[in-house]
């Protein structure tokens, strides 16, 4: 789905995906063409028709990635294989385990999921600009959801690519909590960040984009700050209870293993489930004493209580 918001600068346009696959920013301008997250590798083919059919024949040059979760960089090789000139960029922070493909460093066996080797031209450092769609962006550091993440912001059209930072109803799990390490701090940090910049519109890492095309203030859109107070008031419960936190991201990780299968047969849930190291180090650190897959089938029912999912015998069914 192809969205031009009425805030947004000429050249911009959305591919608005579901919850599986980041969307996708696509610029066009004078110093050519480029797209800014990839989705996840089992849509590479949507991501492929997507870019294809925006340009009409023309090649795609320029590849960025707000962070390197799967959801946003799985179409990279992709993208690579079909246009060769193509020049990727990343944010610095996970650059050589990018270079070397060390899965324990980055996410992908970690939390269970899945992402085609690719390679990168480019680093996207905070403090510097990248021009796209013939306007310079700013890049900014948006640690807390990925402490490696940065966002791009447009200061004339006060446009704010945000990644999993700032989303209209929340923001990403907070992944350096799970591993032990302080997170919440940097979020709110970003949030300050964000304030401090008032965009006027909003392109989020997931749902559409939002602000408001006629805001002429000093400080964000309305929308924008109506997000900001959400992402804050969220912030501050999860931050209060983190074995909150640490639930709700359990079921997000299953709930997106299940967007990419659809349906599994609960037997093979809990087989790729005790693979997983994050899910076994979660368990063996705050279960309670319970036996794994106990504790795994009270998430996999939370799920389902919650309408993400459902029983179909056996086999557990995605939600929608």
């Amino acid at each position: 789905m192809s969205i031009h918001h009425p805030a947004l600068p000429p050249g911009v346009r959305v591919f608005e995906r579901g919850w599986l696959s980041a969307n996708n920013v696509l610029c066009e301008g004078p110093e050519g063409t480029a797209l800014v997250d990839s989705g996840y590798v089992s849509h590479a083919a949507q991501t492929l028709a997507l870019v294809e059919h925006a340009l009409g024949g023309r090649p795609l040059q320029r590849l960025l990635n707000t962070h390197l979760h799967s959801d946003h960089c799985g179409g990279n090789a992709a993208l690579q294989a079909r246009y060769p000139g193509l020049r990727t960029a990343i944010p610095p922070g996970q650059a050589e385990a990018v270079r070397a493909w060390d899965e324990a460093r980055l996410s992908y066996r970690a939390t269970g999921q899945d992402c085609a080797r690719f390679t990168f031209d480019a680093l996207l450092t905070p403090g510097a600009t990248v021009t796209l769609a013939g306007r310079g962006w700013q890049i900014h550091a948006a640690p807390g959801h990925d402490p490696d993440a940065v966002m791009l912001f447009e200061p004339a059209s006060r446009t704010l690519i945000s990644g999993d930072a700032l989303w209209q109803h929340g923001f990403g799990v907070v992944f350096p909590e799970l591993e032990g390490e302080p997170g919440f701090d940097a979020v709110a940090a970003t949030l300050d960040l964000i304030e401090r910049l008032a965009p006027r519109v909003v392109i989020p890492g997931h749902g559409s984009p939002f602000g408001d095309a006629a805001h002429g203030g000093a400080g964000p859109a309305a929308p924008v700050a109506a997000a900001l107070a959400l992402a804050r008031q969220r912030l501050q419960a999860l931050a209060a209870d983190p074995a909150r936190h640490r639930r709700h991201a359990l079921k997000v990780l299953l709930k997106f293993k299940l967007l990419q299968w659809q349906r599994q047969p609960l037997a093979a849930v809990h087989a790729w489930a005790r693979q997983v190291p994050l899910l076994v180090r979660l368990h063996a650190h705050h279960g309670g004493g319970a036996p794994f897959d106990a504790w795994l089938q009270a998430l996999v029912d939370d799920l389902c209580a919650s309408g993400a999912a459902r029983r179909d015998g056996d086999v557990l069914v995605d939600g929608g």
